[in-house]
């Protein structure tokens, strides 16, 4: 009598490892999102300031040339407005923040190259082998989610939206060819 596949150990090992795959993608997405979404703070609380110090100095300038009280209130205001962007940029280093992200998810690329190098091998491996390879994953991807930044809700919904909608991890075969030299390219191959 033949073994149904869904229930031989091969096809379990294999589906824990497509699912690991799968929540190493989601992580390193979630990561990314999350850089670039303190990128992006950074980069706008800069323009900011750089804006209310030229408010700041404009106003500075009023003041000297006219006497008015609506001026030197606006001017103080202005300081005022700065002067909590300065404090929240030393207190929150975004940059620092982002790069810590940033630096985990390029640690769970490697790790989500090797959970595809496995499954691509998977047929030609033995089971020990692959569980030793899927143990060893296990530990490493450990250690990167131990030692990293956590992430949030938003950025967990913008990786499922950029993941399952926009597909930004994946490519048609026809994406792929576009950016491979001619030479190696699927579609000049003829299978027979």
């Amino acid at each position: 009598m033949e073994r149904n596949f869904h229930n031989s150990q091969g096809y379990k090992l294999e589906s824990q490892l497509r699912e690991a795959f799968g929540k190493v993608v989601y992580t390193q997405t979630c990561h990314n999102k999350m850089a670039e979404r303190f990128t992006m703070r950074d980069n706008n609380i800069k323009i900011a300031q750089i804006v209310l110090s030229a408010m700041t100095t404009g106003s500075f300038i009023t003041t000297i040339i006219c006497d008015d009280t609506v001026v030197k209130i606006v001017g103080a205001i202005i300081s005022f407005l700065l002067l909590i962007f300065n404090s929240y940029t030393k207190s929150f280093n975004l940059i620092e923040k982002a790069e810590s992200h940033k630096n985990t998810a390029n640690l769970l690329w490697k790790i989500r190259e090797e959970y595809v190098s496995v499954l691509t091998d998977f047929e030609m491996l033995d089971v020990d082998k692959i569980i030793s390879i899927r143990d060893d994953l296990q530990n490493r991807t450990y250690e990167i989610y131990n030692n990293s930044p956590r992430t949030d809700k938003k950025s967990y919904l913008q990786a499922q939206k950029s993941l399952k909608t926009e597909e930004e991890q994946t490519f048609s075969e026809k994406e792929i060819d576009v950016i491979l030299p001619n030479s190696i390219r699927r579609e000049n191959r003829k299978y027979k």
